[in-house]
């Protein structure tokens, strides 16, 4: 049975920075590429960011970059989201995802095959 289980998600205040973590198990987790996704109150889930199975290639979306970076420990199955410099407007649940897909990173929710149950991350202002 695949698990993917984020940790780290809390309250911090603007301009705080946070390190999410996404455990997984049951799947060989160095033959996935692996992504973050968000999703705020009353909005769709959104991309965030992927890493390519190996590590060697990295993506995220343009509302992030220069403050989160992605990183994965395939030795200890664990993919990693370094958040800087927090906005009240990077509030939302964080998901992590494993996808099939490693020609490419996607940024498509329909090429992840499996979902954690996300964590929550509040930003004061």
């Amino acid at each position: 049975q695949v698990r993917l289980v984020e940790s780290g998600g809390r309250l911090v205040q603007a301009g705080g920075s946070l390190r999410l973590s996404c455990a997984a198990s049951g799947l060989s987790f160095s033959s996935y590429n692996m992504g973050w996704f968000r999703q705020a109150p009353g909005k769709e889930r959104e991309f965030v960011a992927a890493i390519r199975w190996s590590g060697s290639g990295t993506g995220y979306a343009d509302s992030v970059k220069g403050r989160f970076t992605i990183s994965r420990d395939n030795a200890q199955n664990t993919m990693y989201l370094q958040i800087n410099s927090l906005k009240p407007e990077d509030t939302a649940i964080y998901y992590c995802a494993a996808s099939r897909v490693r020609l490419i990173l996607s940024a498509r929710r329909d090429d992840y095959d499996y979902w954690g149950q996300g964590t929550q991350v509040t930003v004061s202002s």
